[in-house]
């Protein structure tokens, strides 16, 4: 069985498979900071961020988790599990999902994107307290990527829905 879909242009598999890591710098530096490393914050700064009780760890973690789980599921658009239902799942392998099932979810993802990261690129200009200087500016530079989260997803989403209207007429 192929990866990807055949007719999958190659900037749409660029754009799937660069989506699906923008997330990768940020999540790795919000585990960092529920194993109790500073990584850019003064002791304060990260007590105050993380608190004193289990919570603020496992808050960073299942939103990493969460991240990178809404960064893979972007390769739907470009992979043969965004159109049929893989065979090993019960009742529904095989079934070819409906095409807006897909849509609105990933539309609706682009918008929320959109939505969250562009404000990062006024991170600079922002004060940090509770931050070093050098940590402002590893916190920005972990998280720039994710600006581009939105349009990564919204050209994949495109050549998807170009591809699906093909295939239906």
């Amino acid at each position: 069985m192929s990866l990807t879909v055949s007719n999958v242009p190659r900037w749409a598999l660029w754009a799937g498979h660069t989506a699906a890591l923008v997330a990768l710098p940020s999540s790795l530096w919000r585990i960092g900071l529920a194993l109790g490393h500073p990584l850019g914050y003064t002791q304060q700064g990260l007590h105050d961020l993380v608190g004193t009780d289990q919570w603020g760890p496992v808050y960073l973690v299942a939103l990493s988790v969460l991240a990178e789980i809404a960064a893979i599921l972007t390769l739907a658009l470009i992979h043969p599990w965004g159109e049929v239902v893989p065979r090993w799942v019960p009742r529904l392998g095989g079934t070819t999902i409906p095409t807006k099932a897909v849509l609105i979810p990933a539309w609706t993802a682009v918008a929320i994107h959109t939505l969250l990261w562009t404000q990062l690129l006024f991170w600079w200009t922002i004060p940090h307290p509770g931050m070093t200087e050098q940590g402002r500016l590893l916190v920005g530079l972990l998280y720039m990527p994710l600006i581009a989260w939105a349009p990564l997803m919204a050209a994949t989403t495109i050549a998807y829905q170009r591809r699906r209207r093909t295939q239906t007429t």
